[in-house]
């Protein structure tokens, strides 16, 4: 019989769309997410994804897998789910979901004081607020609005995507180029600039550039790492360019590790919101947890 994490694994890796992306999702290793993979492809003796630069690109048999076994493992985290709560009557358990940078940096360093239980999810949005709708999630931190109206949204944050650099980087010509509305100019300089990107979804990036420039950057990142908290890291060892919002960087740039150098000719900002079913039983906990987002991002 096929190993059941070989099925989850392979669910992982077609809803995040990287095997980093599957690997956080489950709390494993990246190369645990390739052996799964490998397996599971040599059992059914087809490939399940194409590998490109950028993501995993499920196969058409990929998709026929997908969508003969989706509901039968939503349905297994839901009963797993049910049966984790009623094991602890006395101690609520409520499930969040999020990006995996945003929960890195607001809401990790204060689970040891919640008087509840948490569990986190990370994935795609879309997947996310289906898993709401379907009673997997209590509470969801999204730029993204479903239609489903037993869905409240709640917005309290902003993000603003944001041009930051190392602490190194001497940036007093791009400000003379910027101050003359020289784009062309602006650009160039950017361009010779070594760059970080990360290896799962570049949409700030891009949507940074198109916004300014009118048109996709026509050069990739020198240095691909798994997600923007660990740009961050690196930008603080002094050089280098990203985009990213600005609340990943906040403390970074008060501090002086990375310089913010600007925030576009046009500001790209996503709204936040707090997604959550209209009835719960789970408010009091669900309070608790906006309070903390509160708190850090804004």
């Amino acid at each position: 019989m096929v190993n059941l994490e070989w099925y989850r694994t392979f669910k992982a890796i077609y809803e995040t769309g990287t095997l980093t992306g599957a690997a956080e999702s489950l709390y494993v290793s990246q190369p645990g997410v390739s052996l799964h993979l490998g397996s599971l492809e040599a059992y059914v003796g087809y490939k399940l994804f194409d590998r490109t630069s950028r993501k995993m690109v499920s196969t058409e048999r990929g998709k026929i897998l997908y969508n003969y076994i989706q509901e039968a493992l939503q349905k297994l985290e839901l009963a797993e789910k049910h049966f984790h709560r009623s094991t602890e009557k006395d101690t609520p358990t409520i499930s969040i979901g999020m990006c995996f940078e945003t929960f890195q940096i607001t809401l990790e360093p204060y689970l040891a004081t919640l008087p509840f239980n948490v569990i986190i999810k990370f994935g795609e949005y879309p997947q996310m607020l289906a898993d709401l709708d379907n009673g997997i999630l209590d509470l969801i931190i999204t730029p993204e609005k479903g239609s489903n109206k037993s869905i409240e949204y709640t917005p309290f944050s902003k993000e603003t995507i944001v041009l930051v650099a190392g602490k190194n980087i001497d940036c007093a010509e791009l400000d003379k180029l910027l101050a003359q509305d020289d784009m062309i100019g602006a650009e160039q300089w950017l361009t010779a600039q070594r760059w970080y990107g990360t290896t799962g979804d570049m949409e700030h990036w891009l949507r940074f550039w198109y916004n300014n420039f009118n048109r996709r950057p026509n050069f990739k990142p020198n240095f691909i790492v798994p997600n923007l908290n660990s740009i961050v890291r690196c930008l603080s060892s002094g050089t280098g360019l990203a985009v990213i919002p600005d609340f990943l960087c906040k403390r970074e740039i008060e501090a002086g590790d990375v310089k913010l150098i600007w925030e576009g000719r046009k500001k790209v900002e996503n709204t936040l919101y707090f997604s959550m079913r209209k009835k719960t039983i789970y408010a009091r906990e669900i309070e608790s947890i906006k309070e903390i987002f509160i708190k850090e991002m804004t």
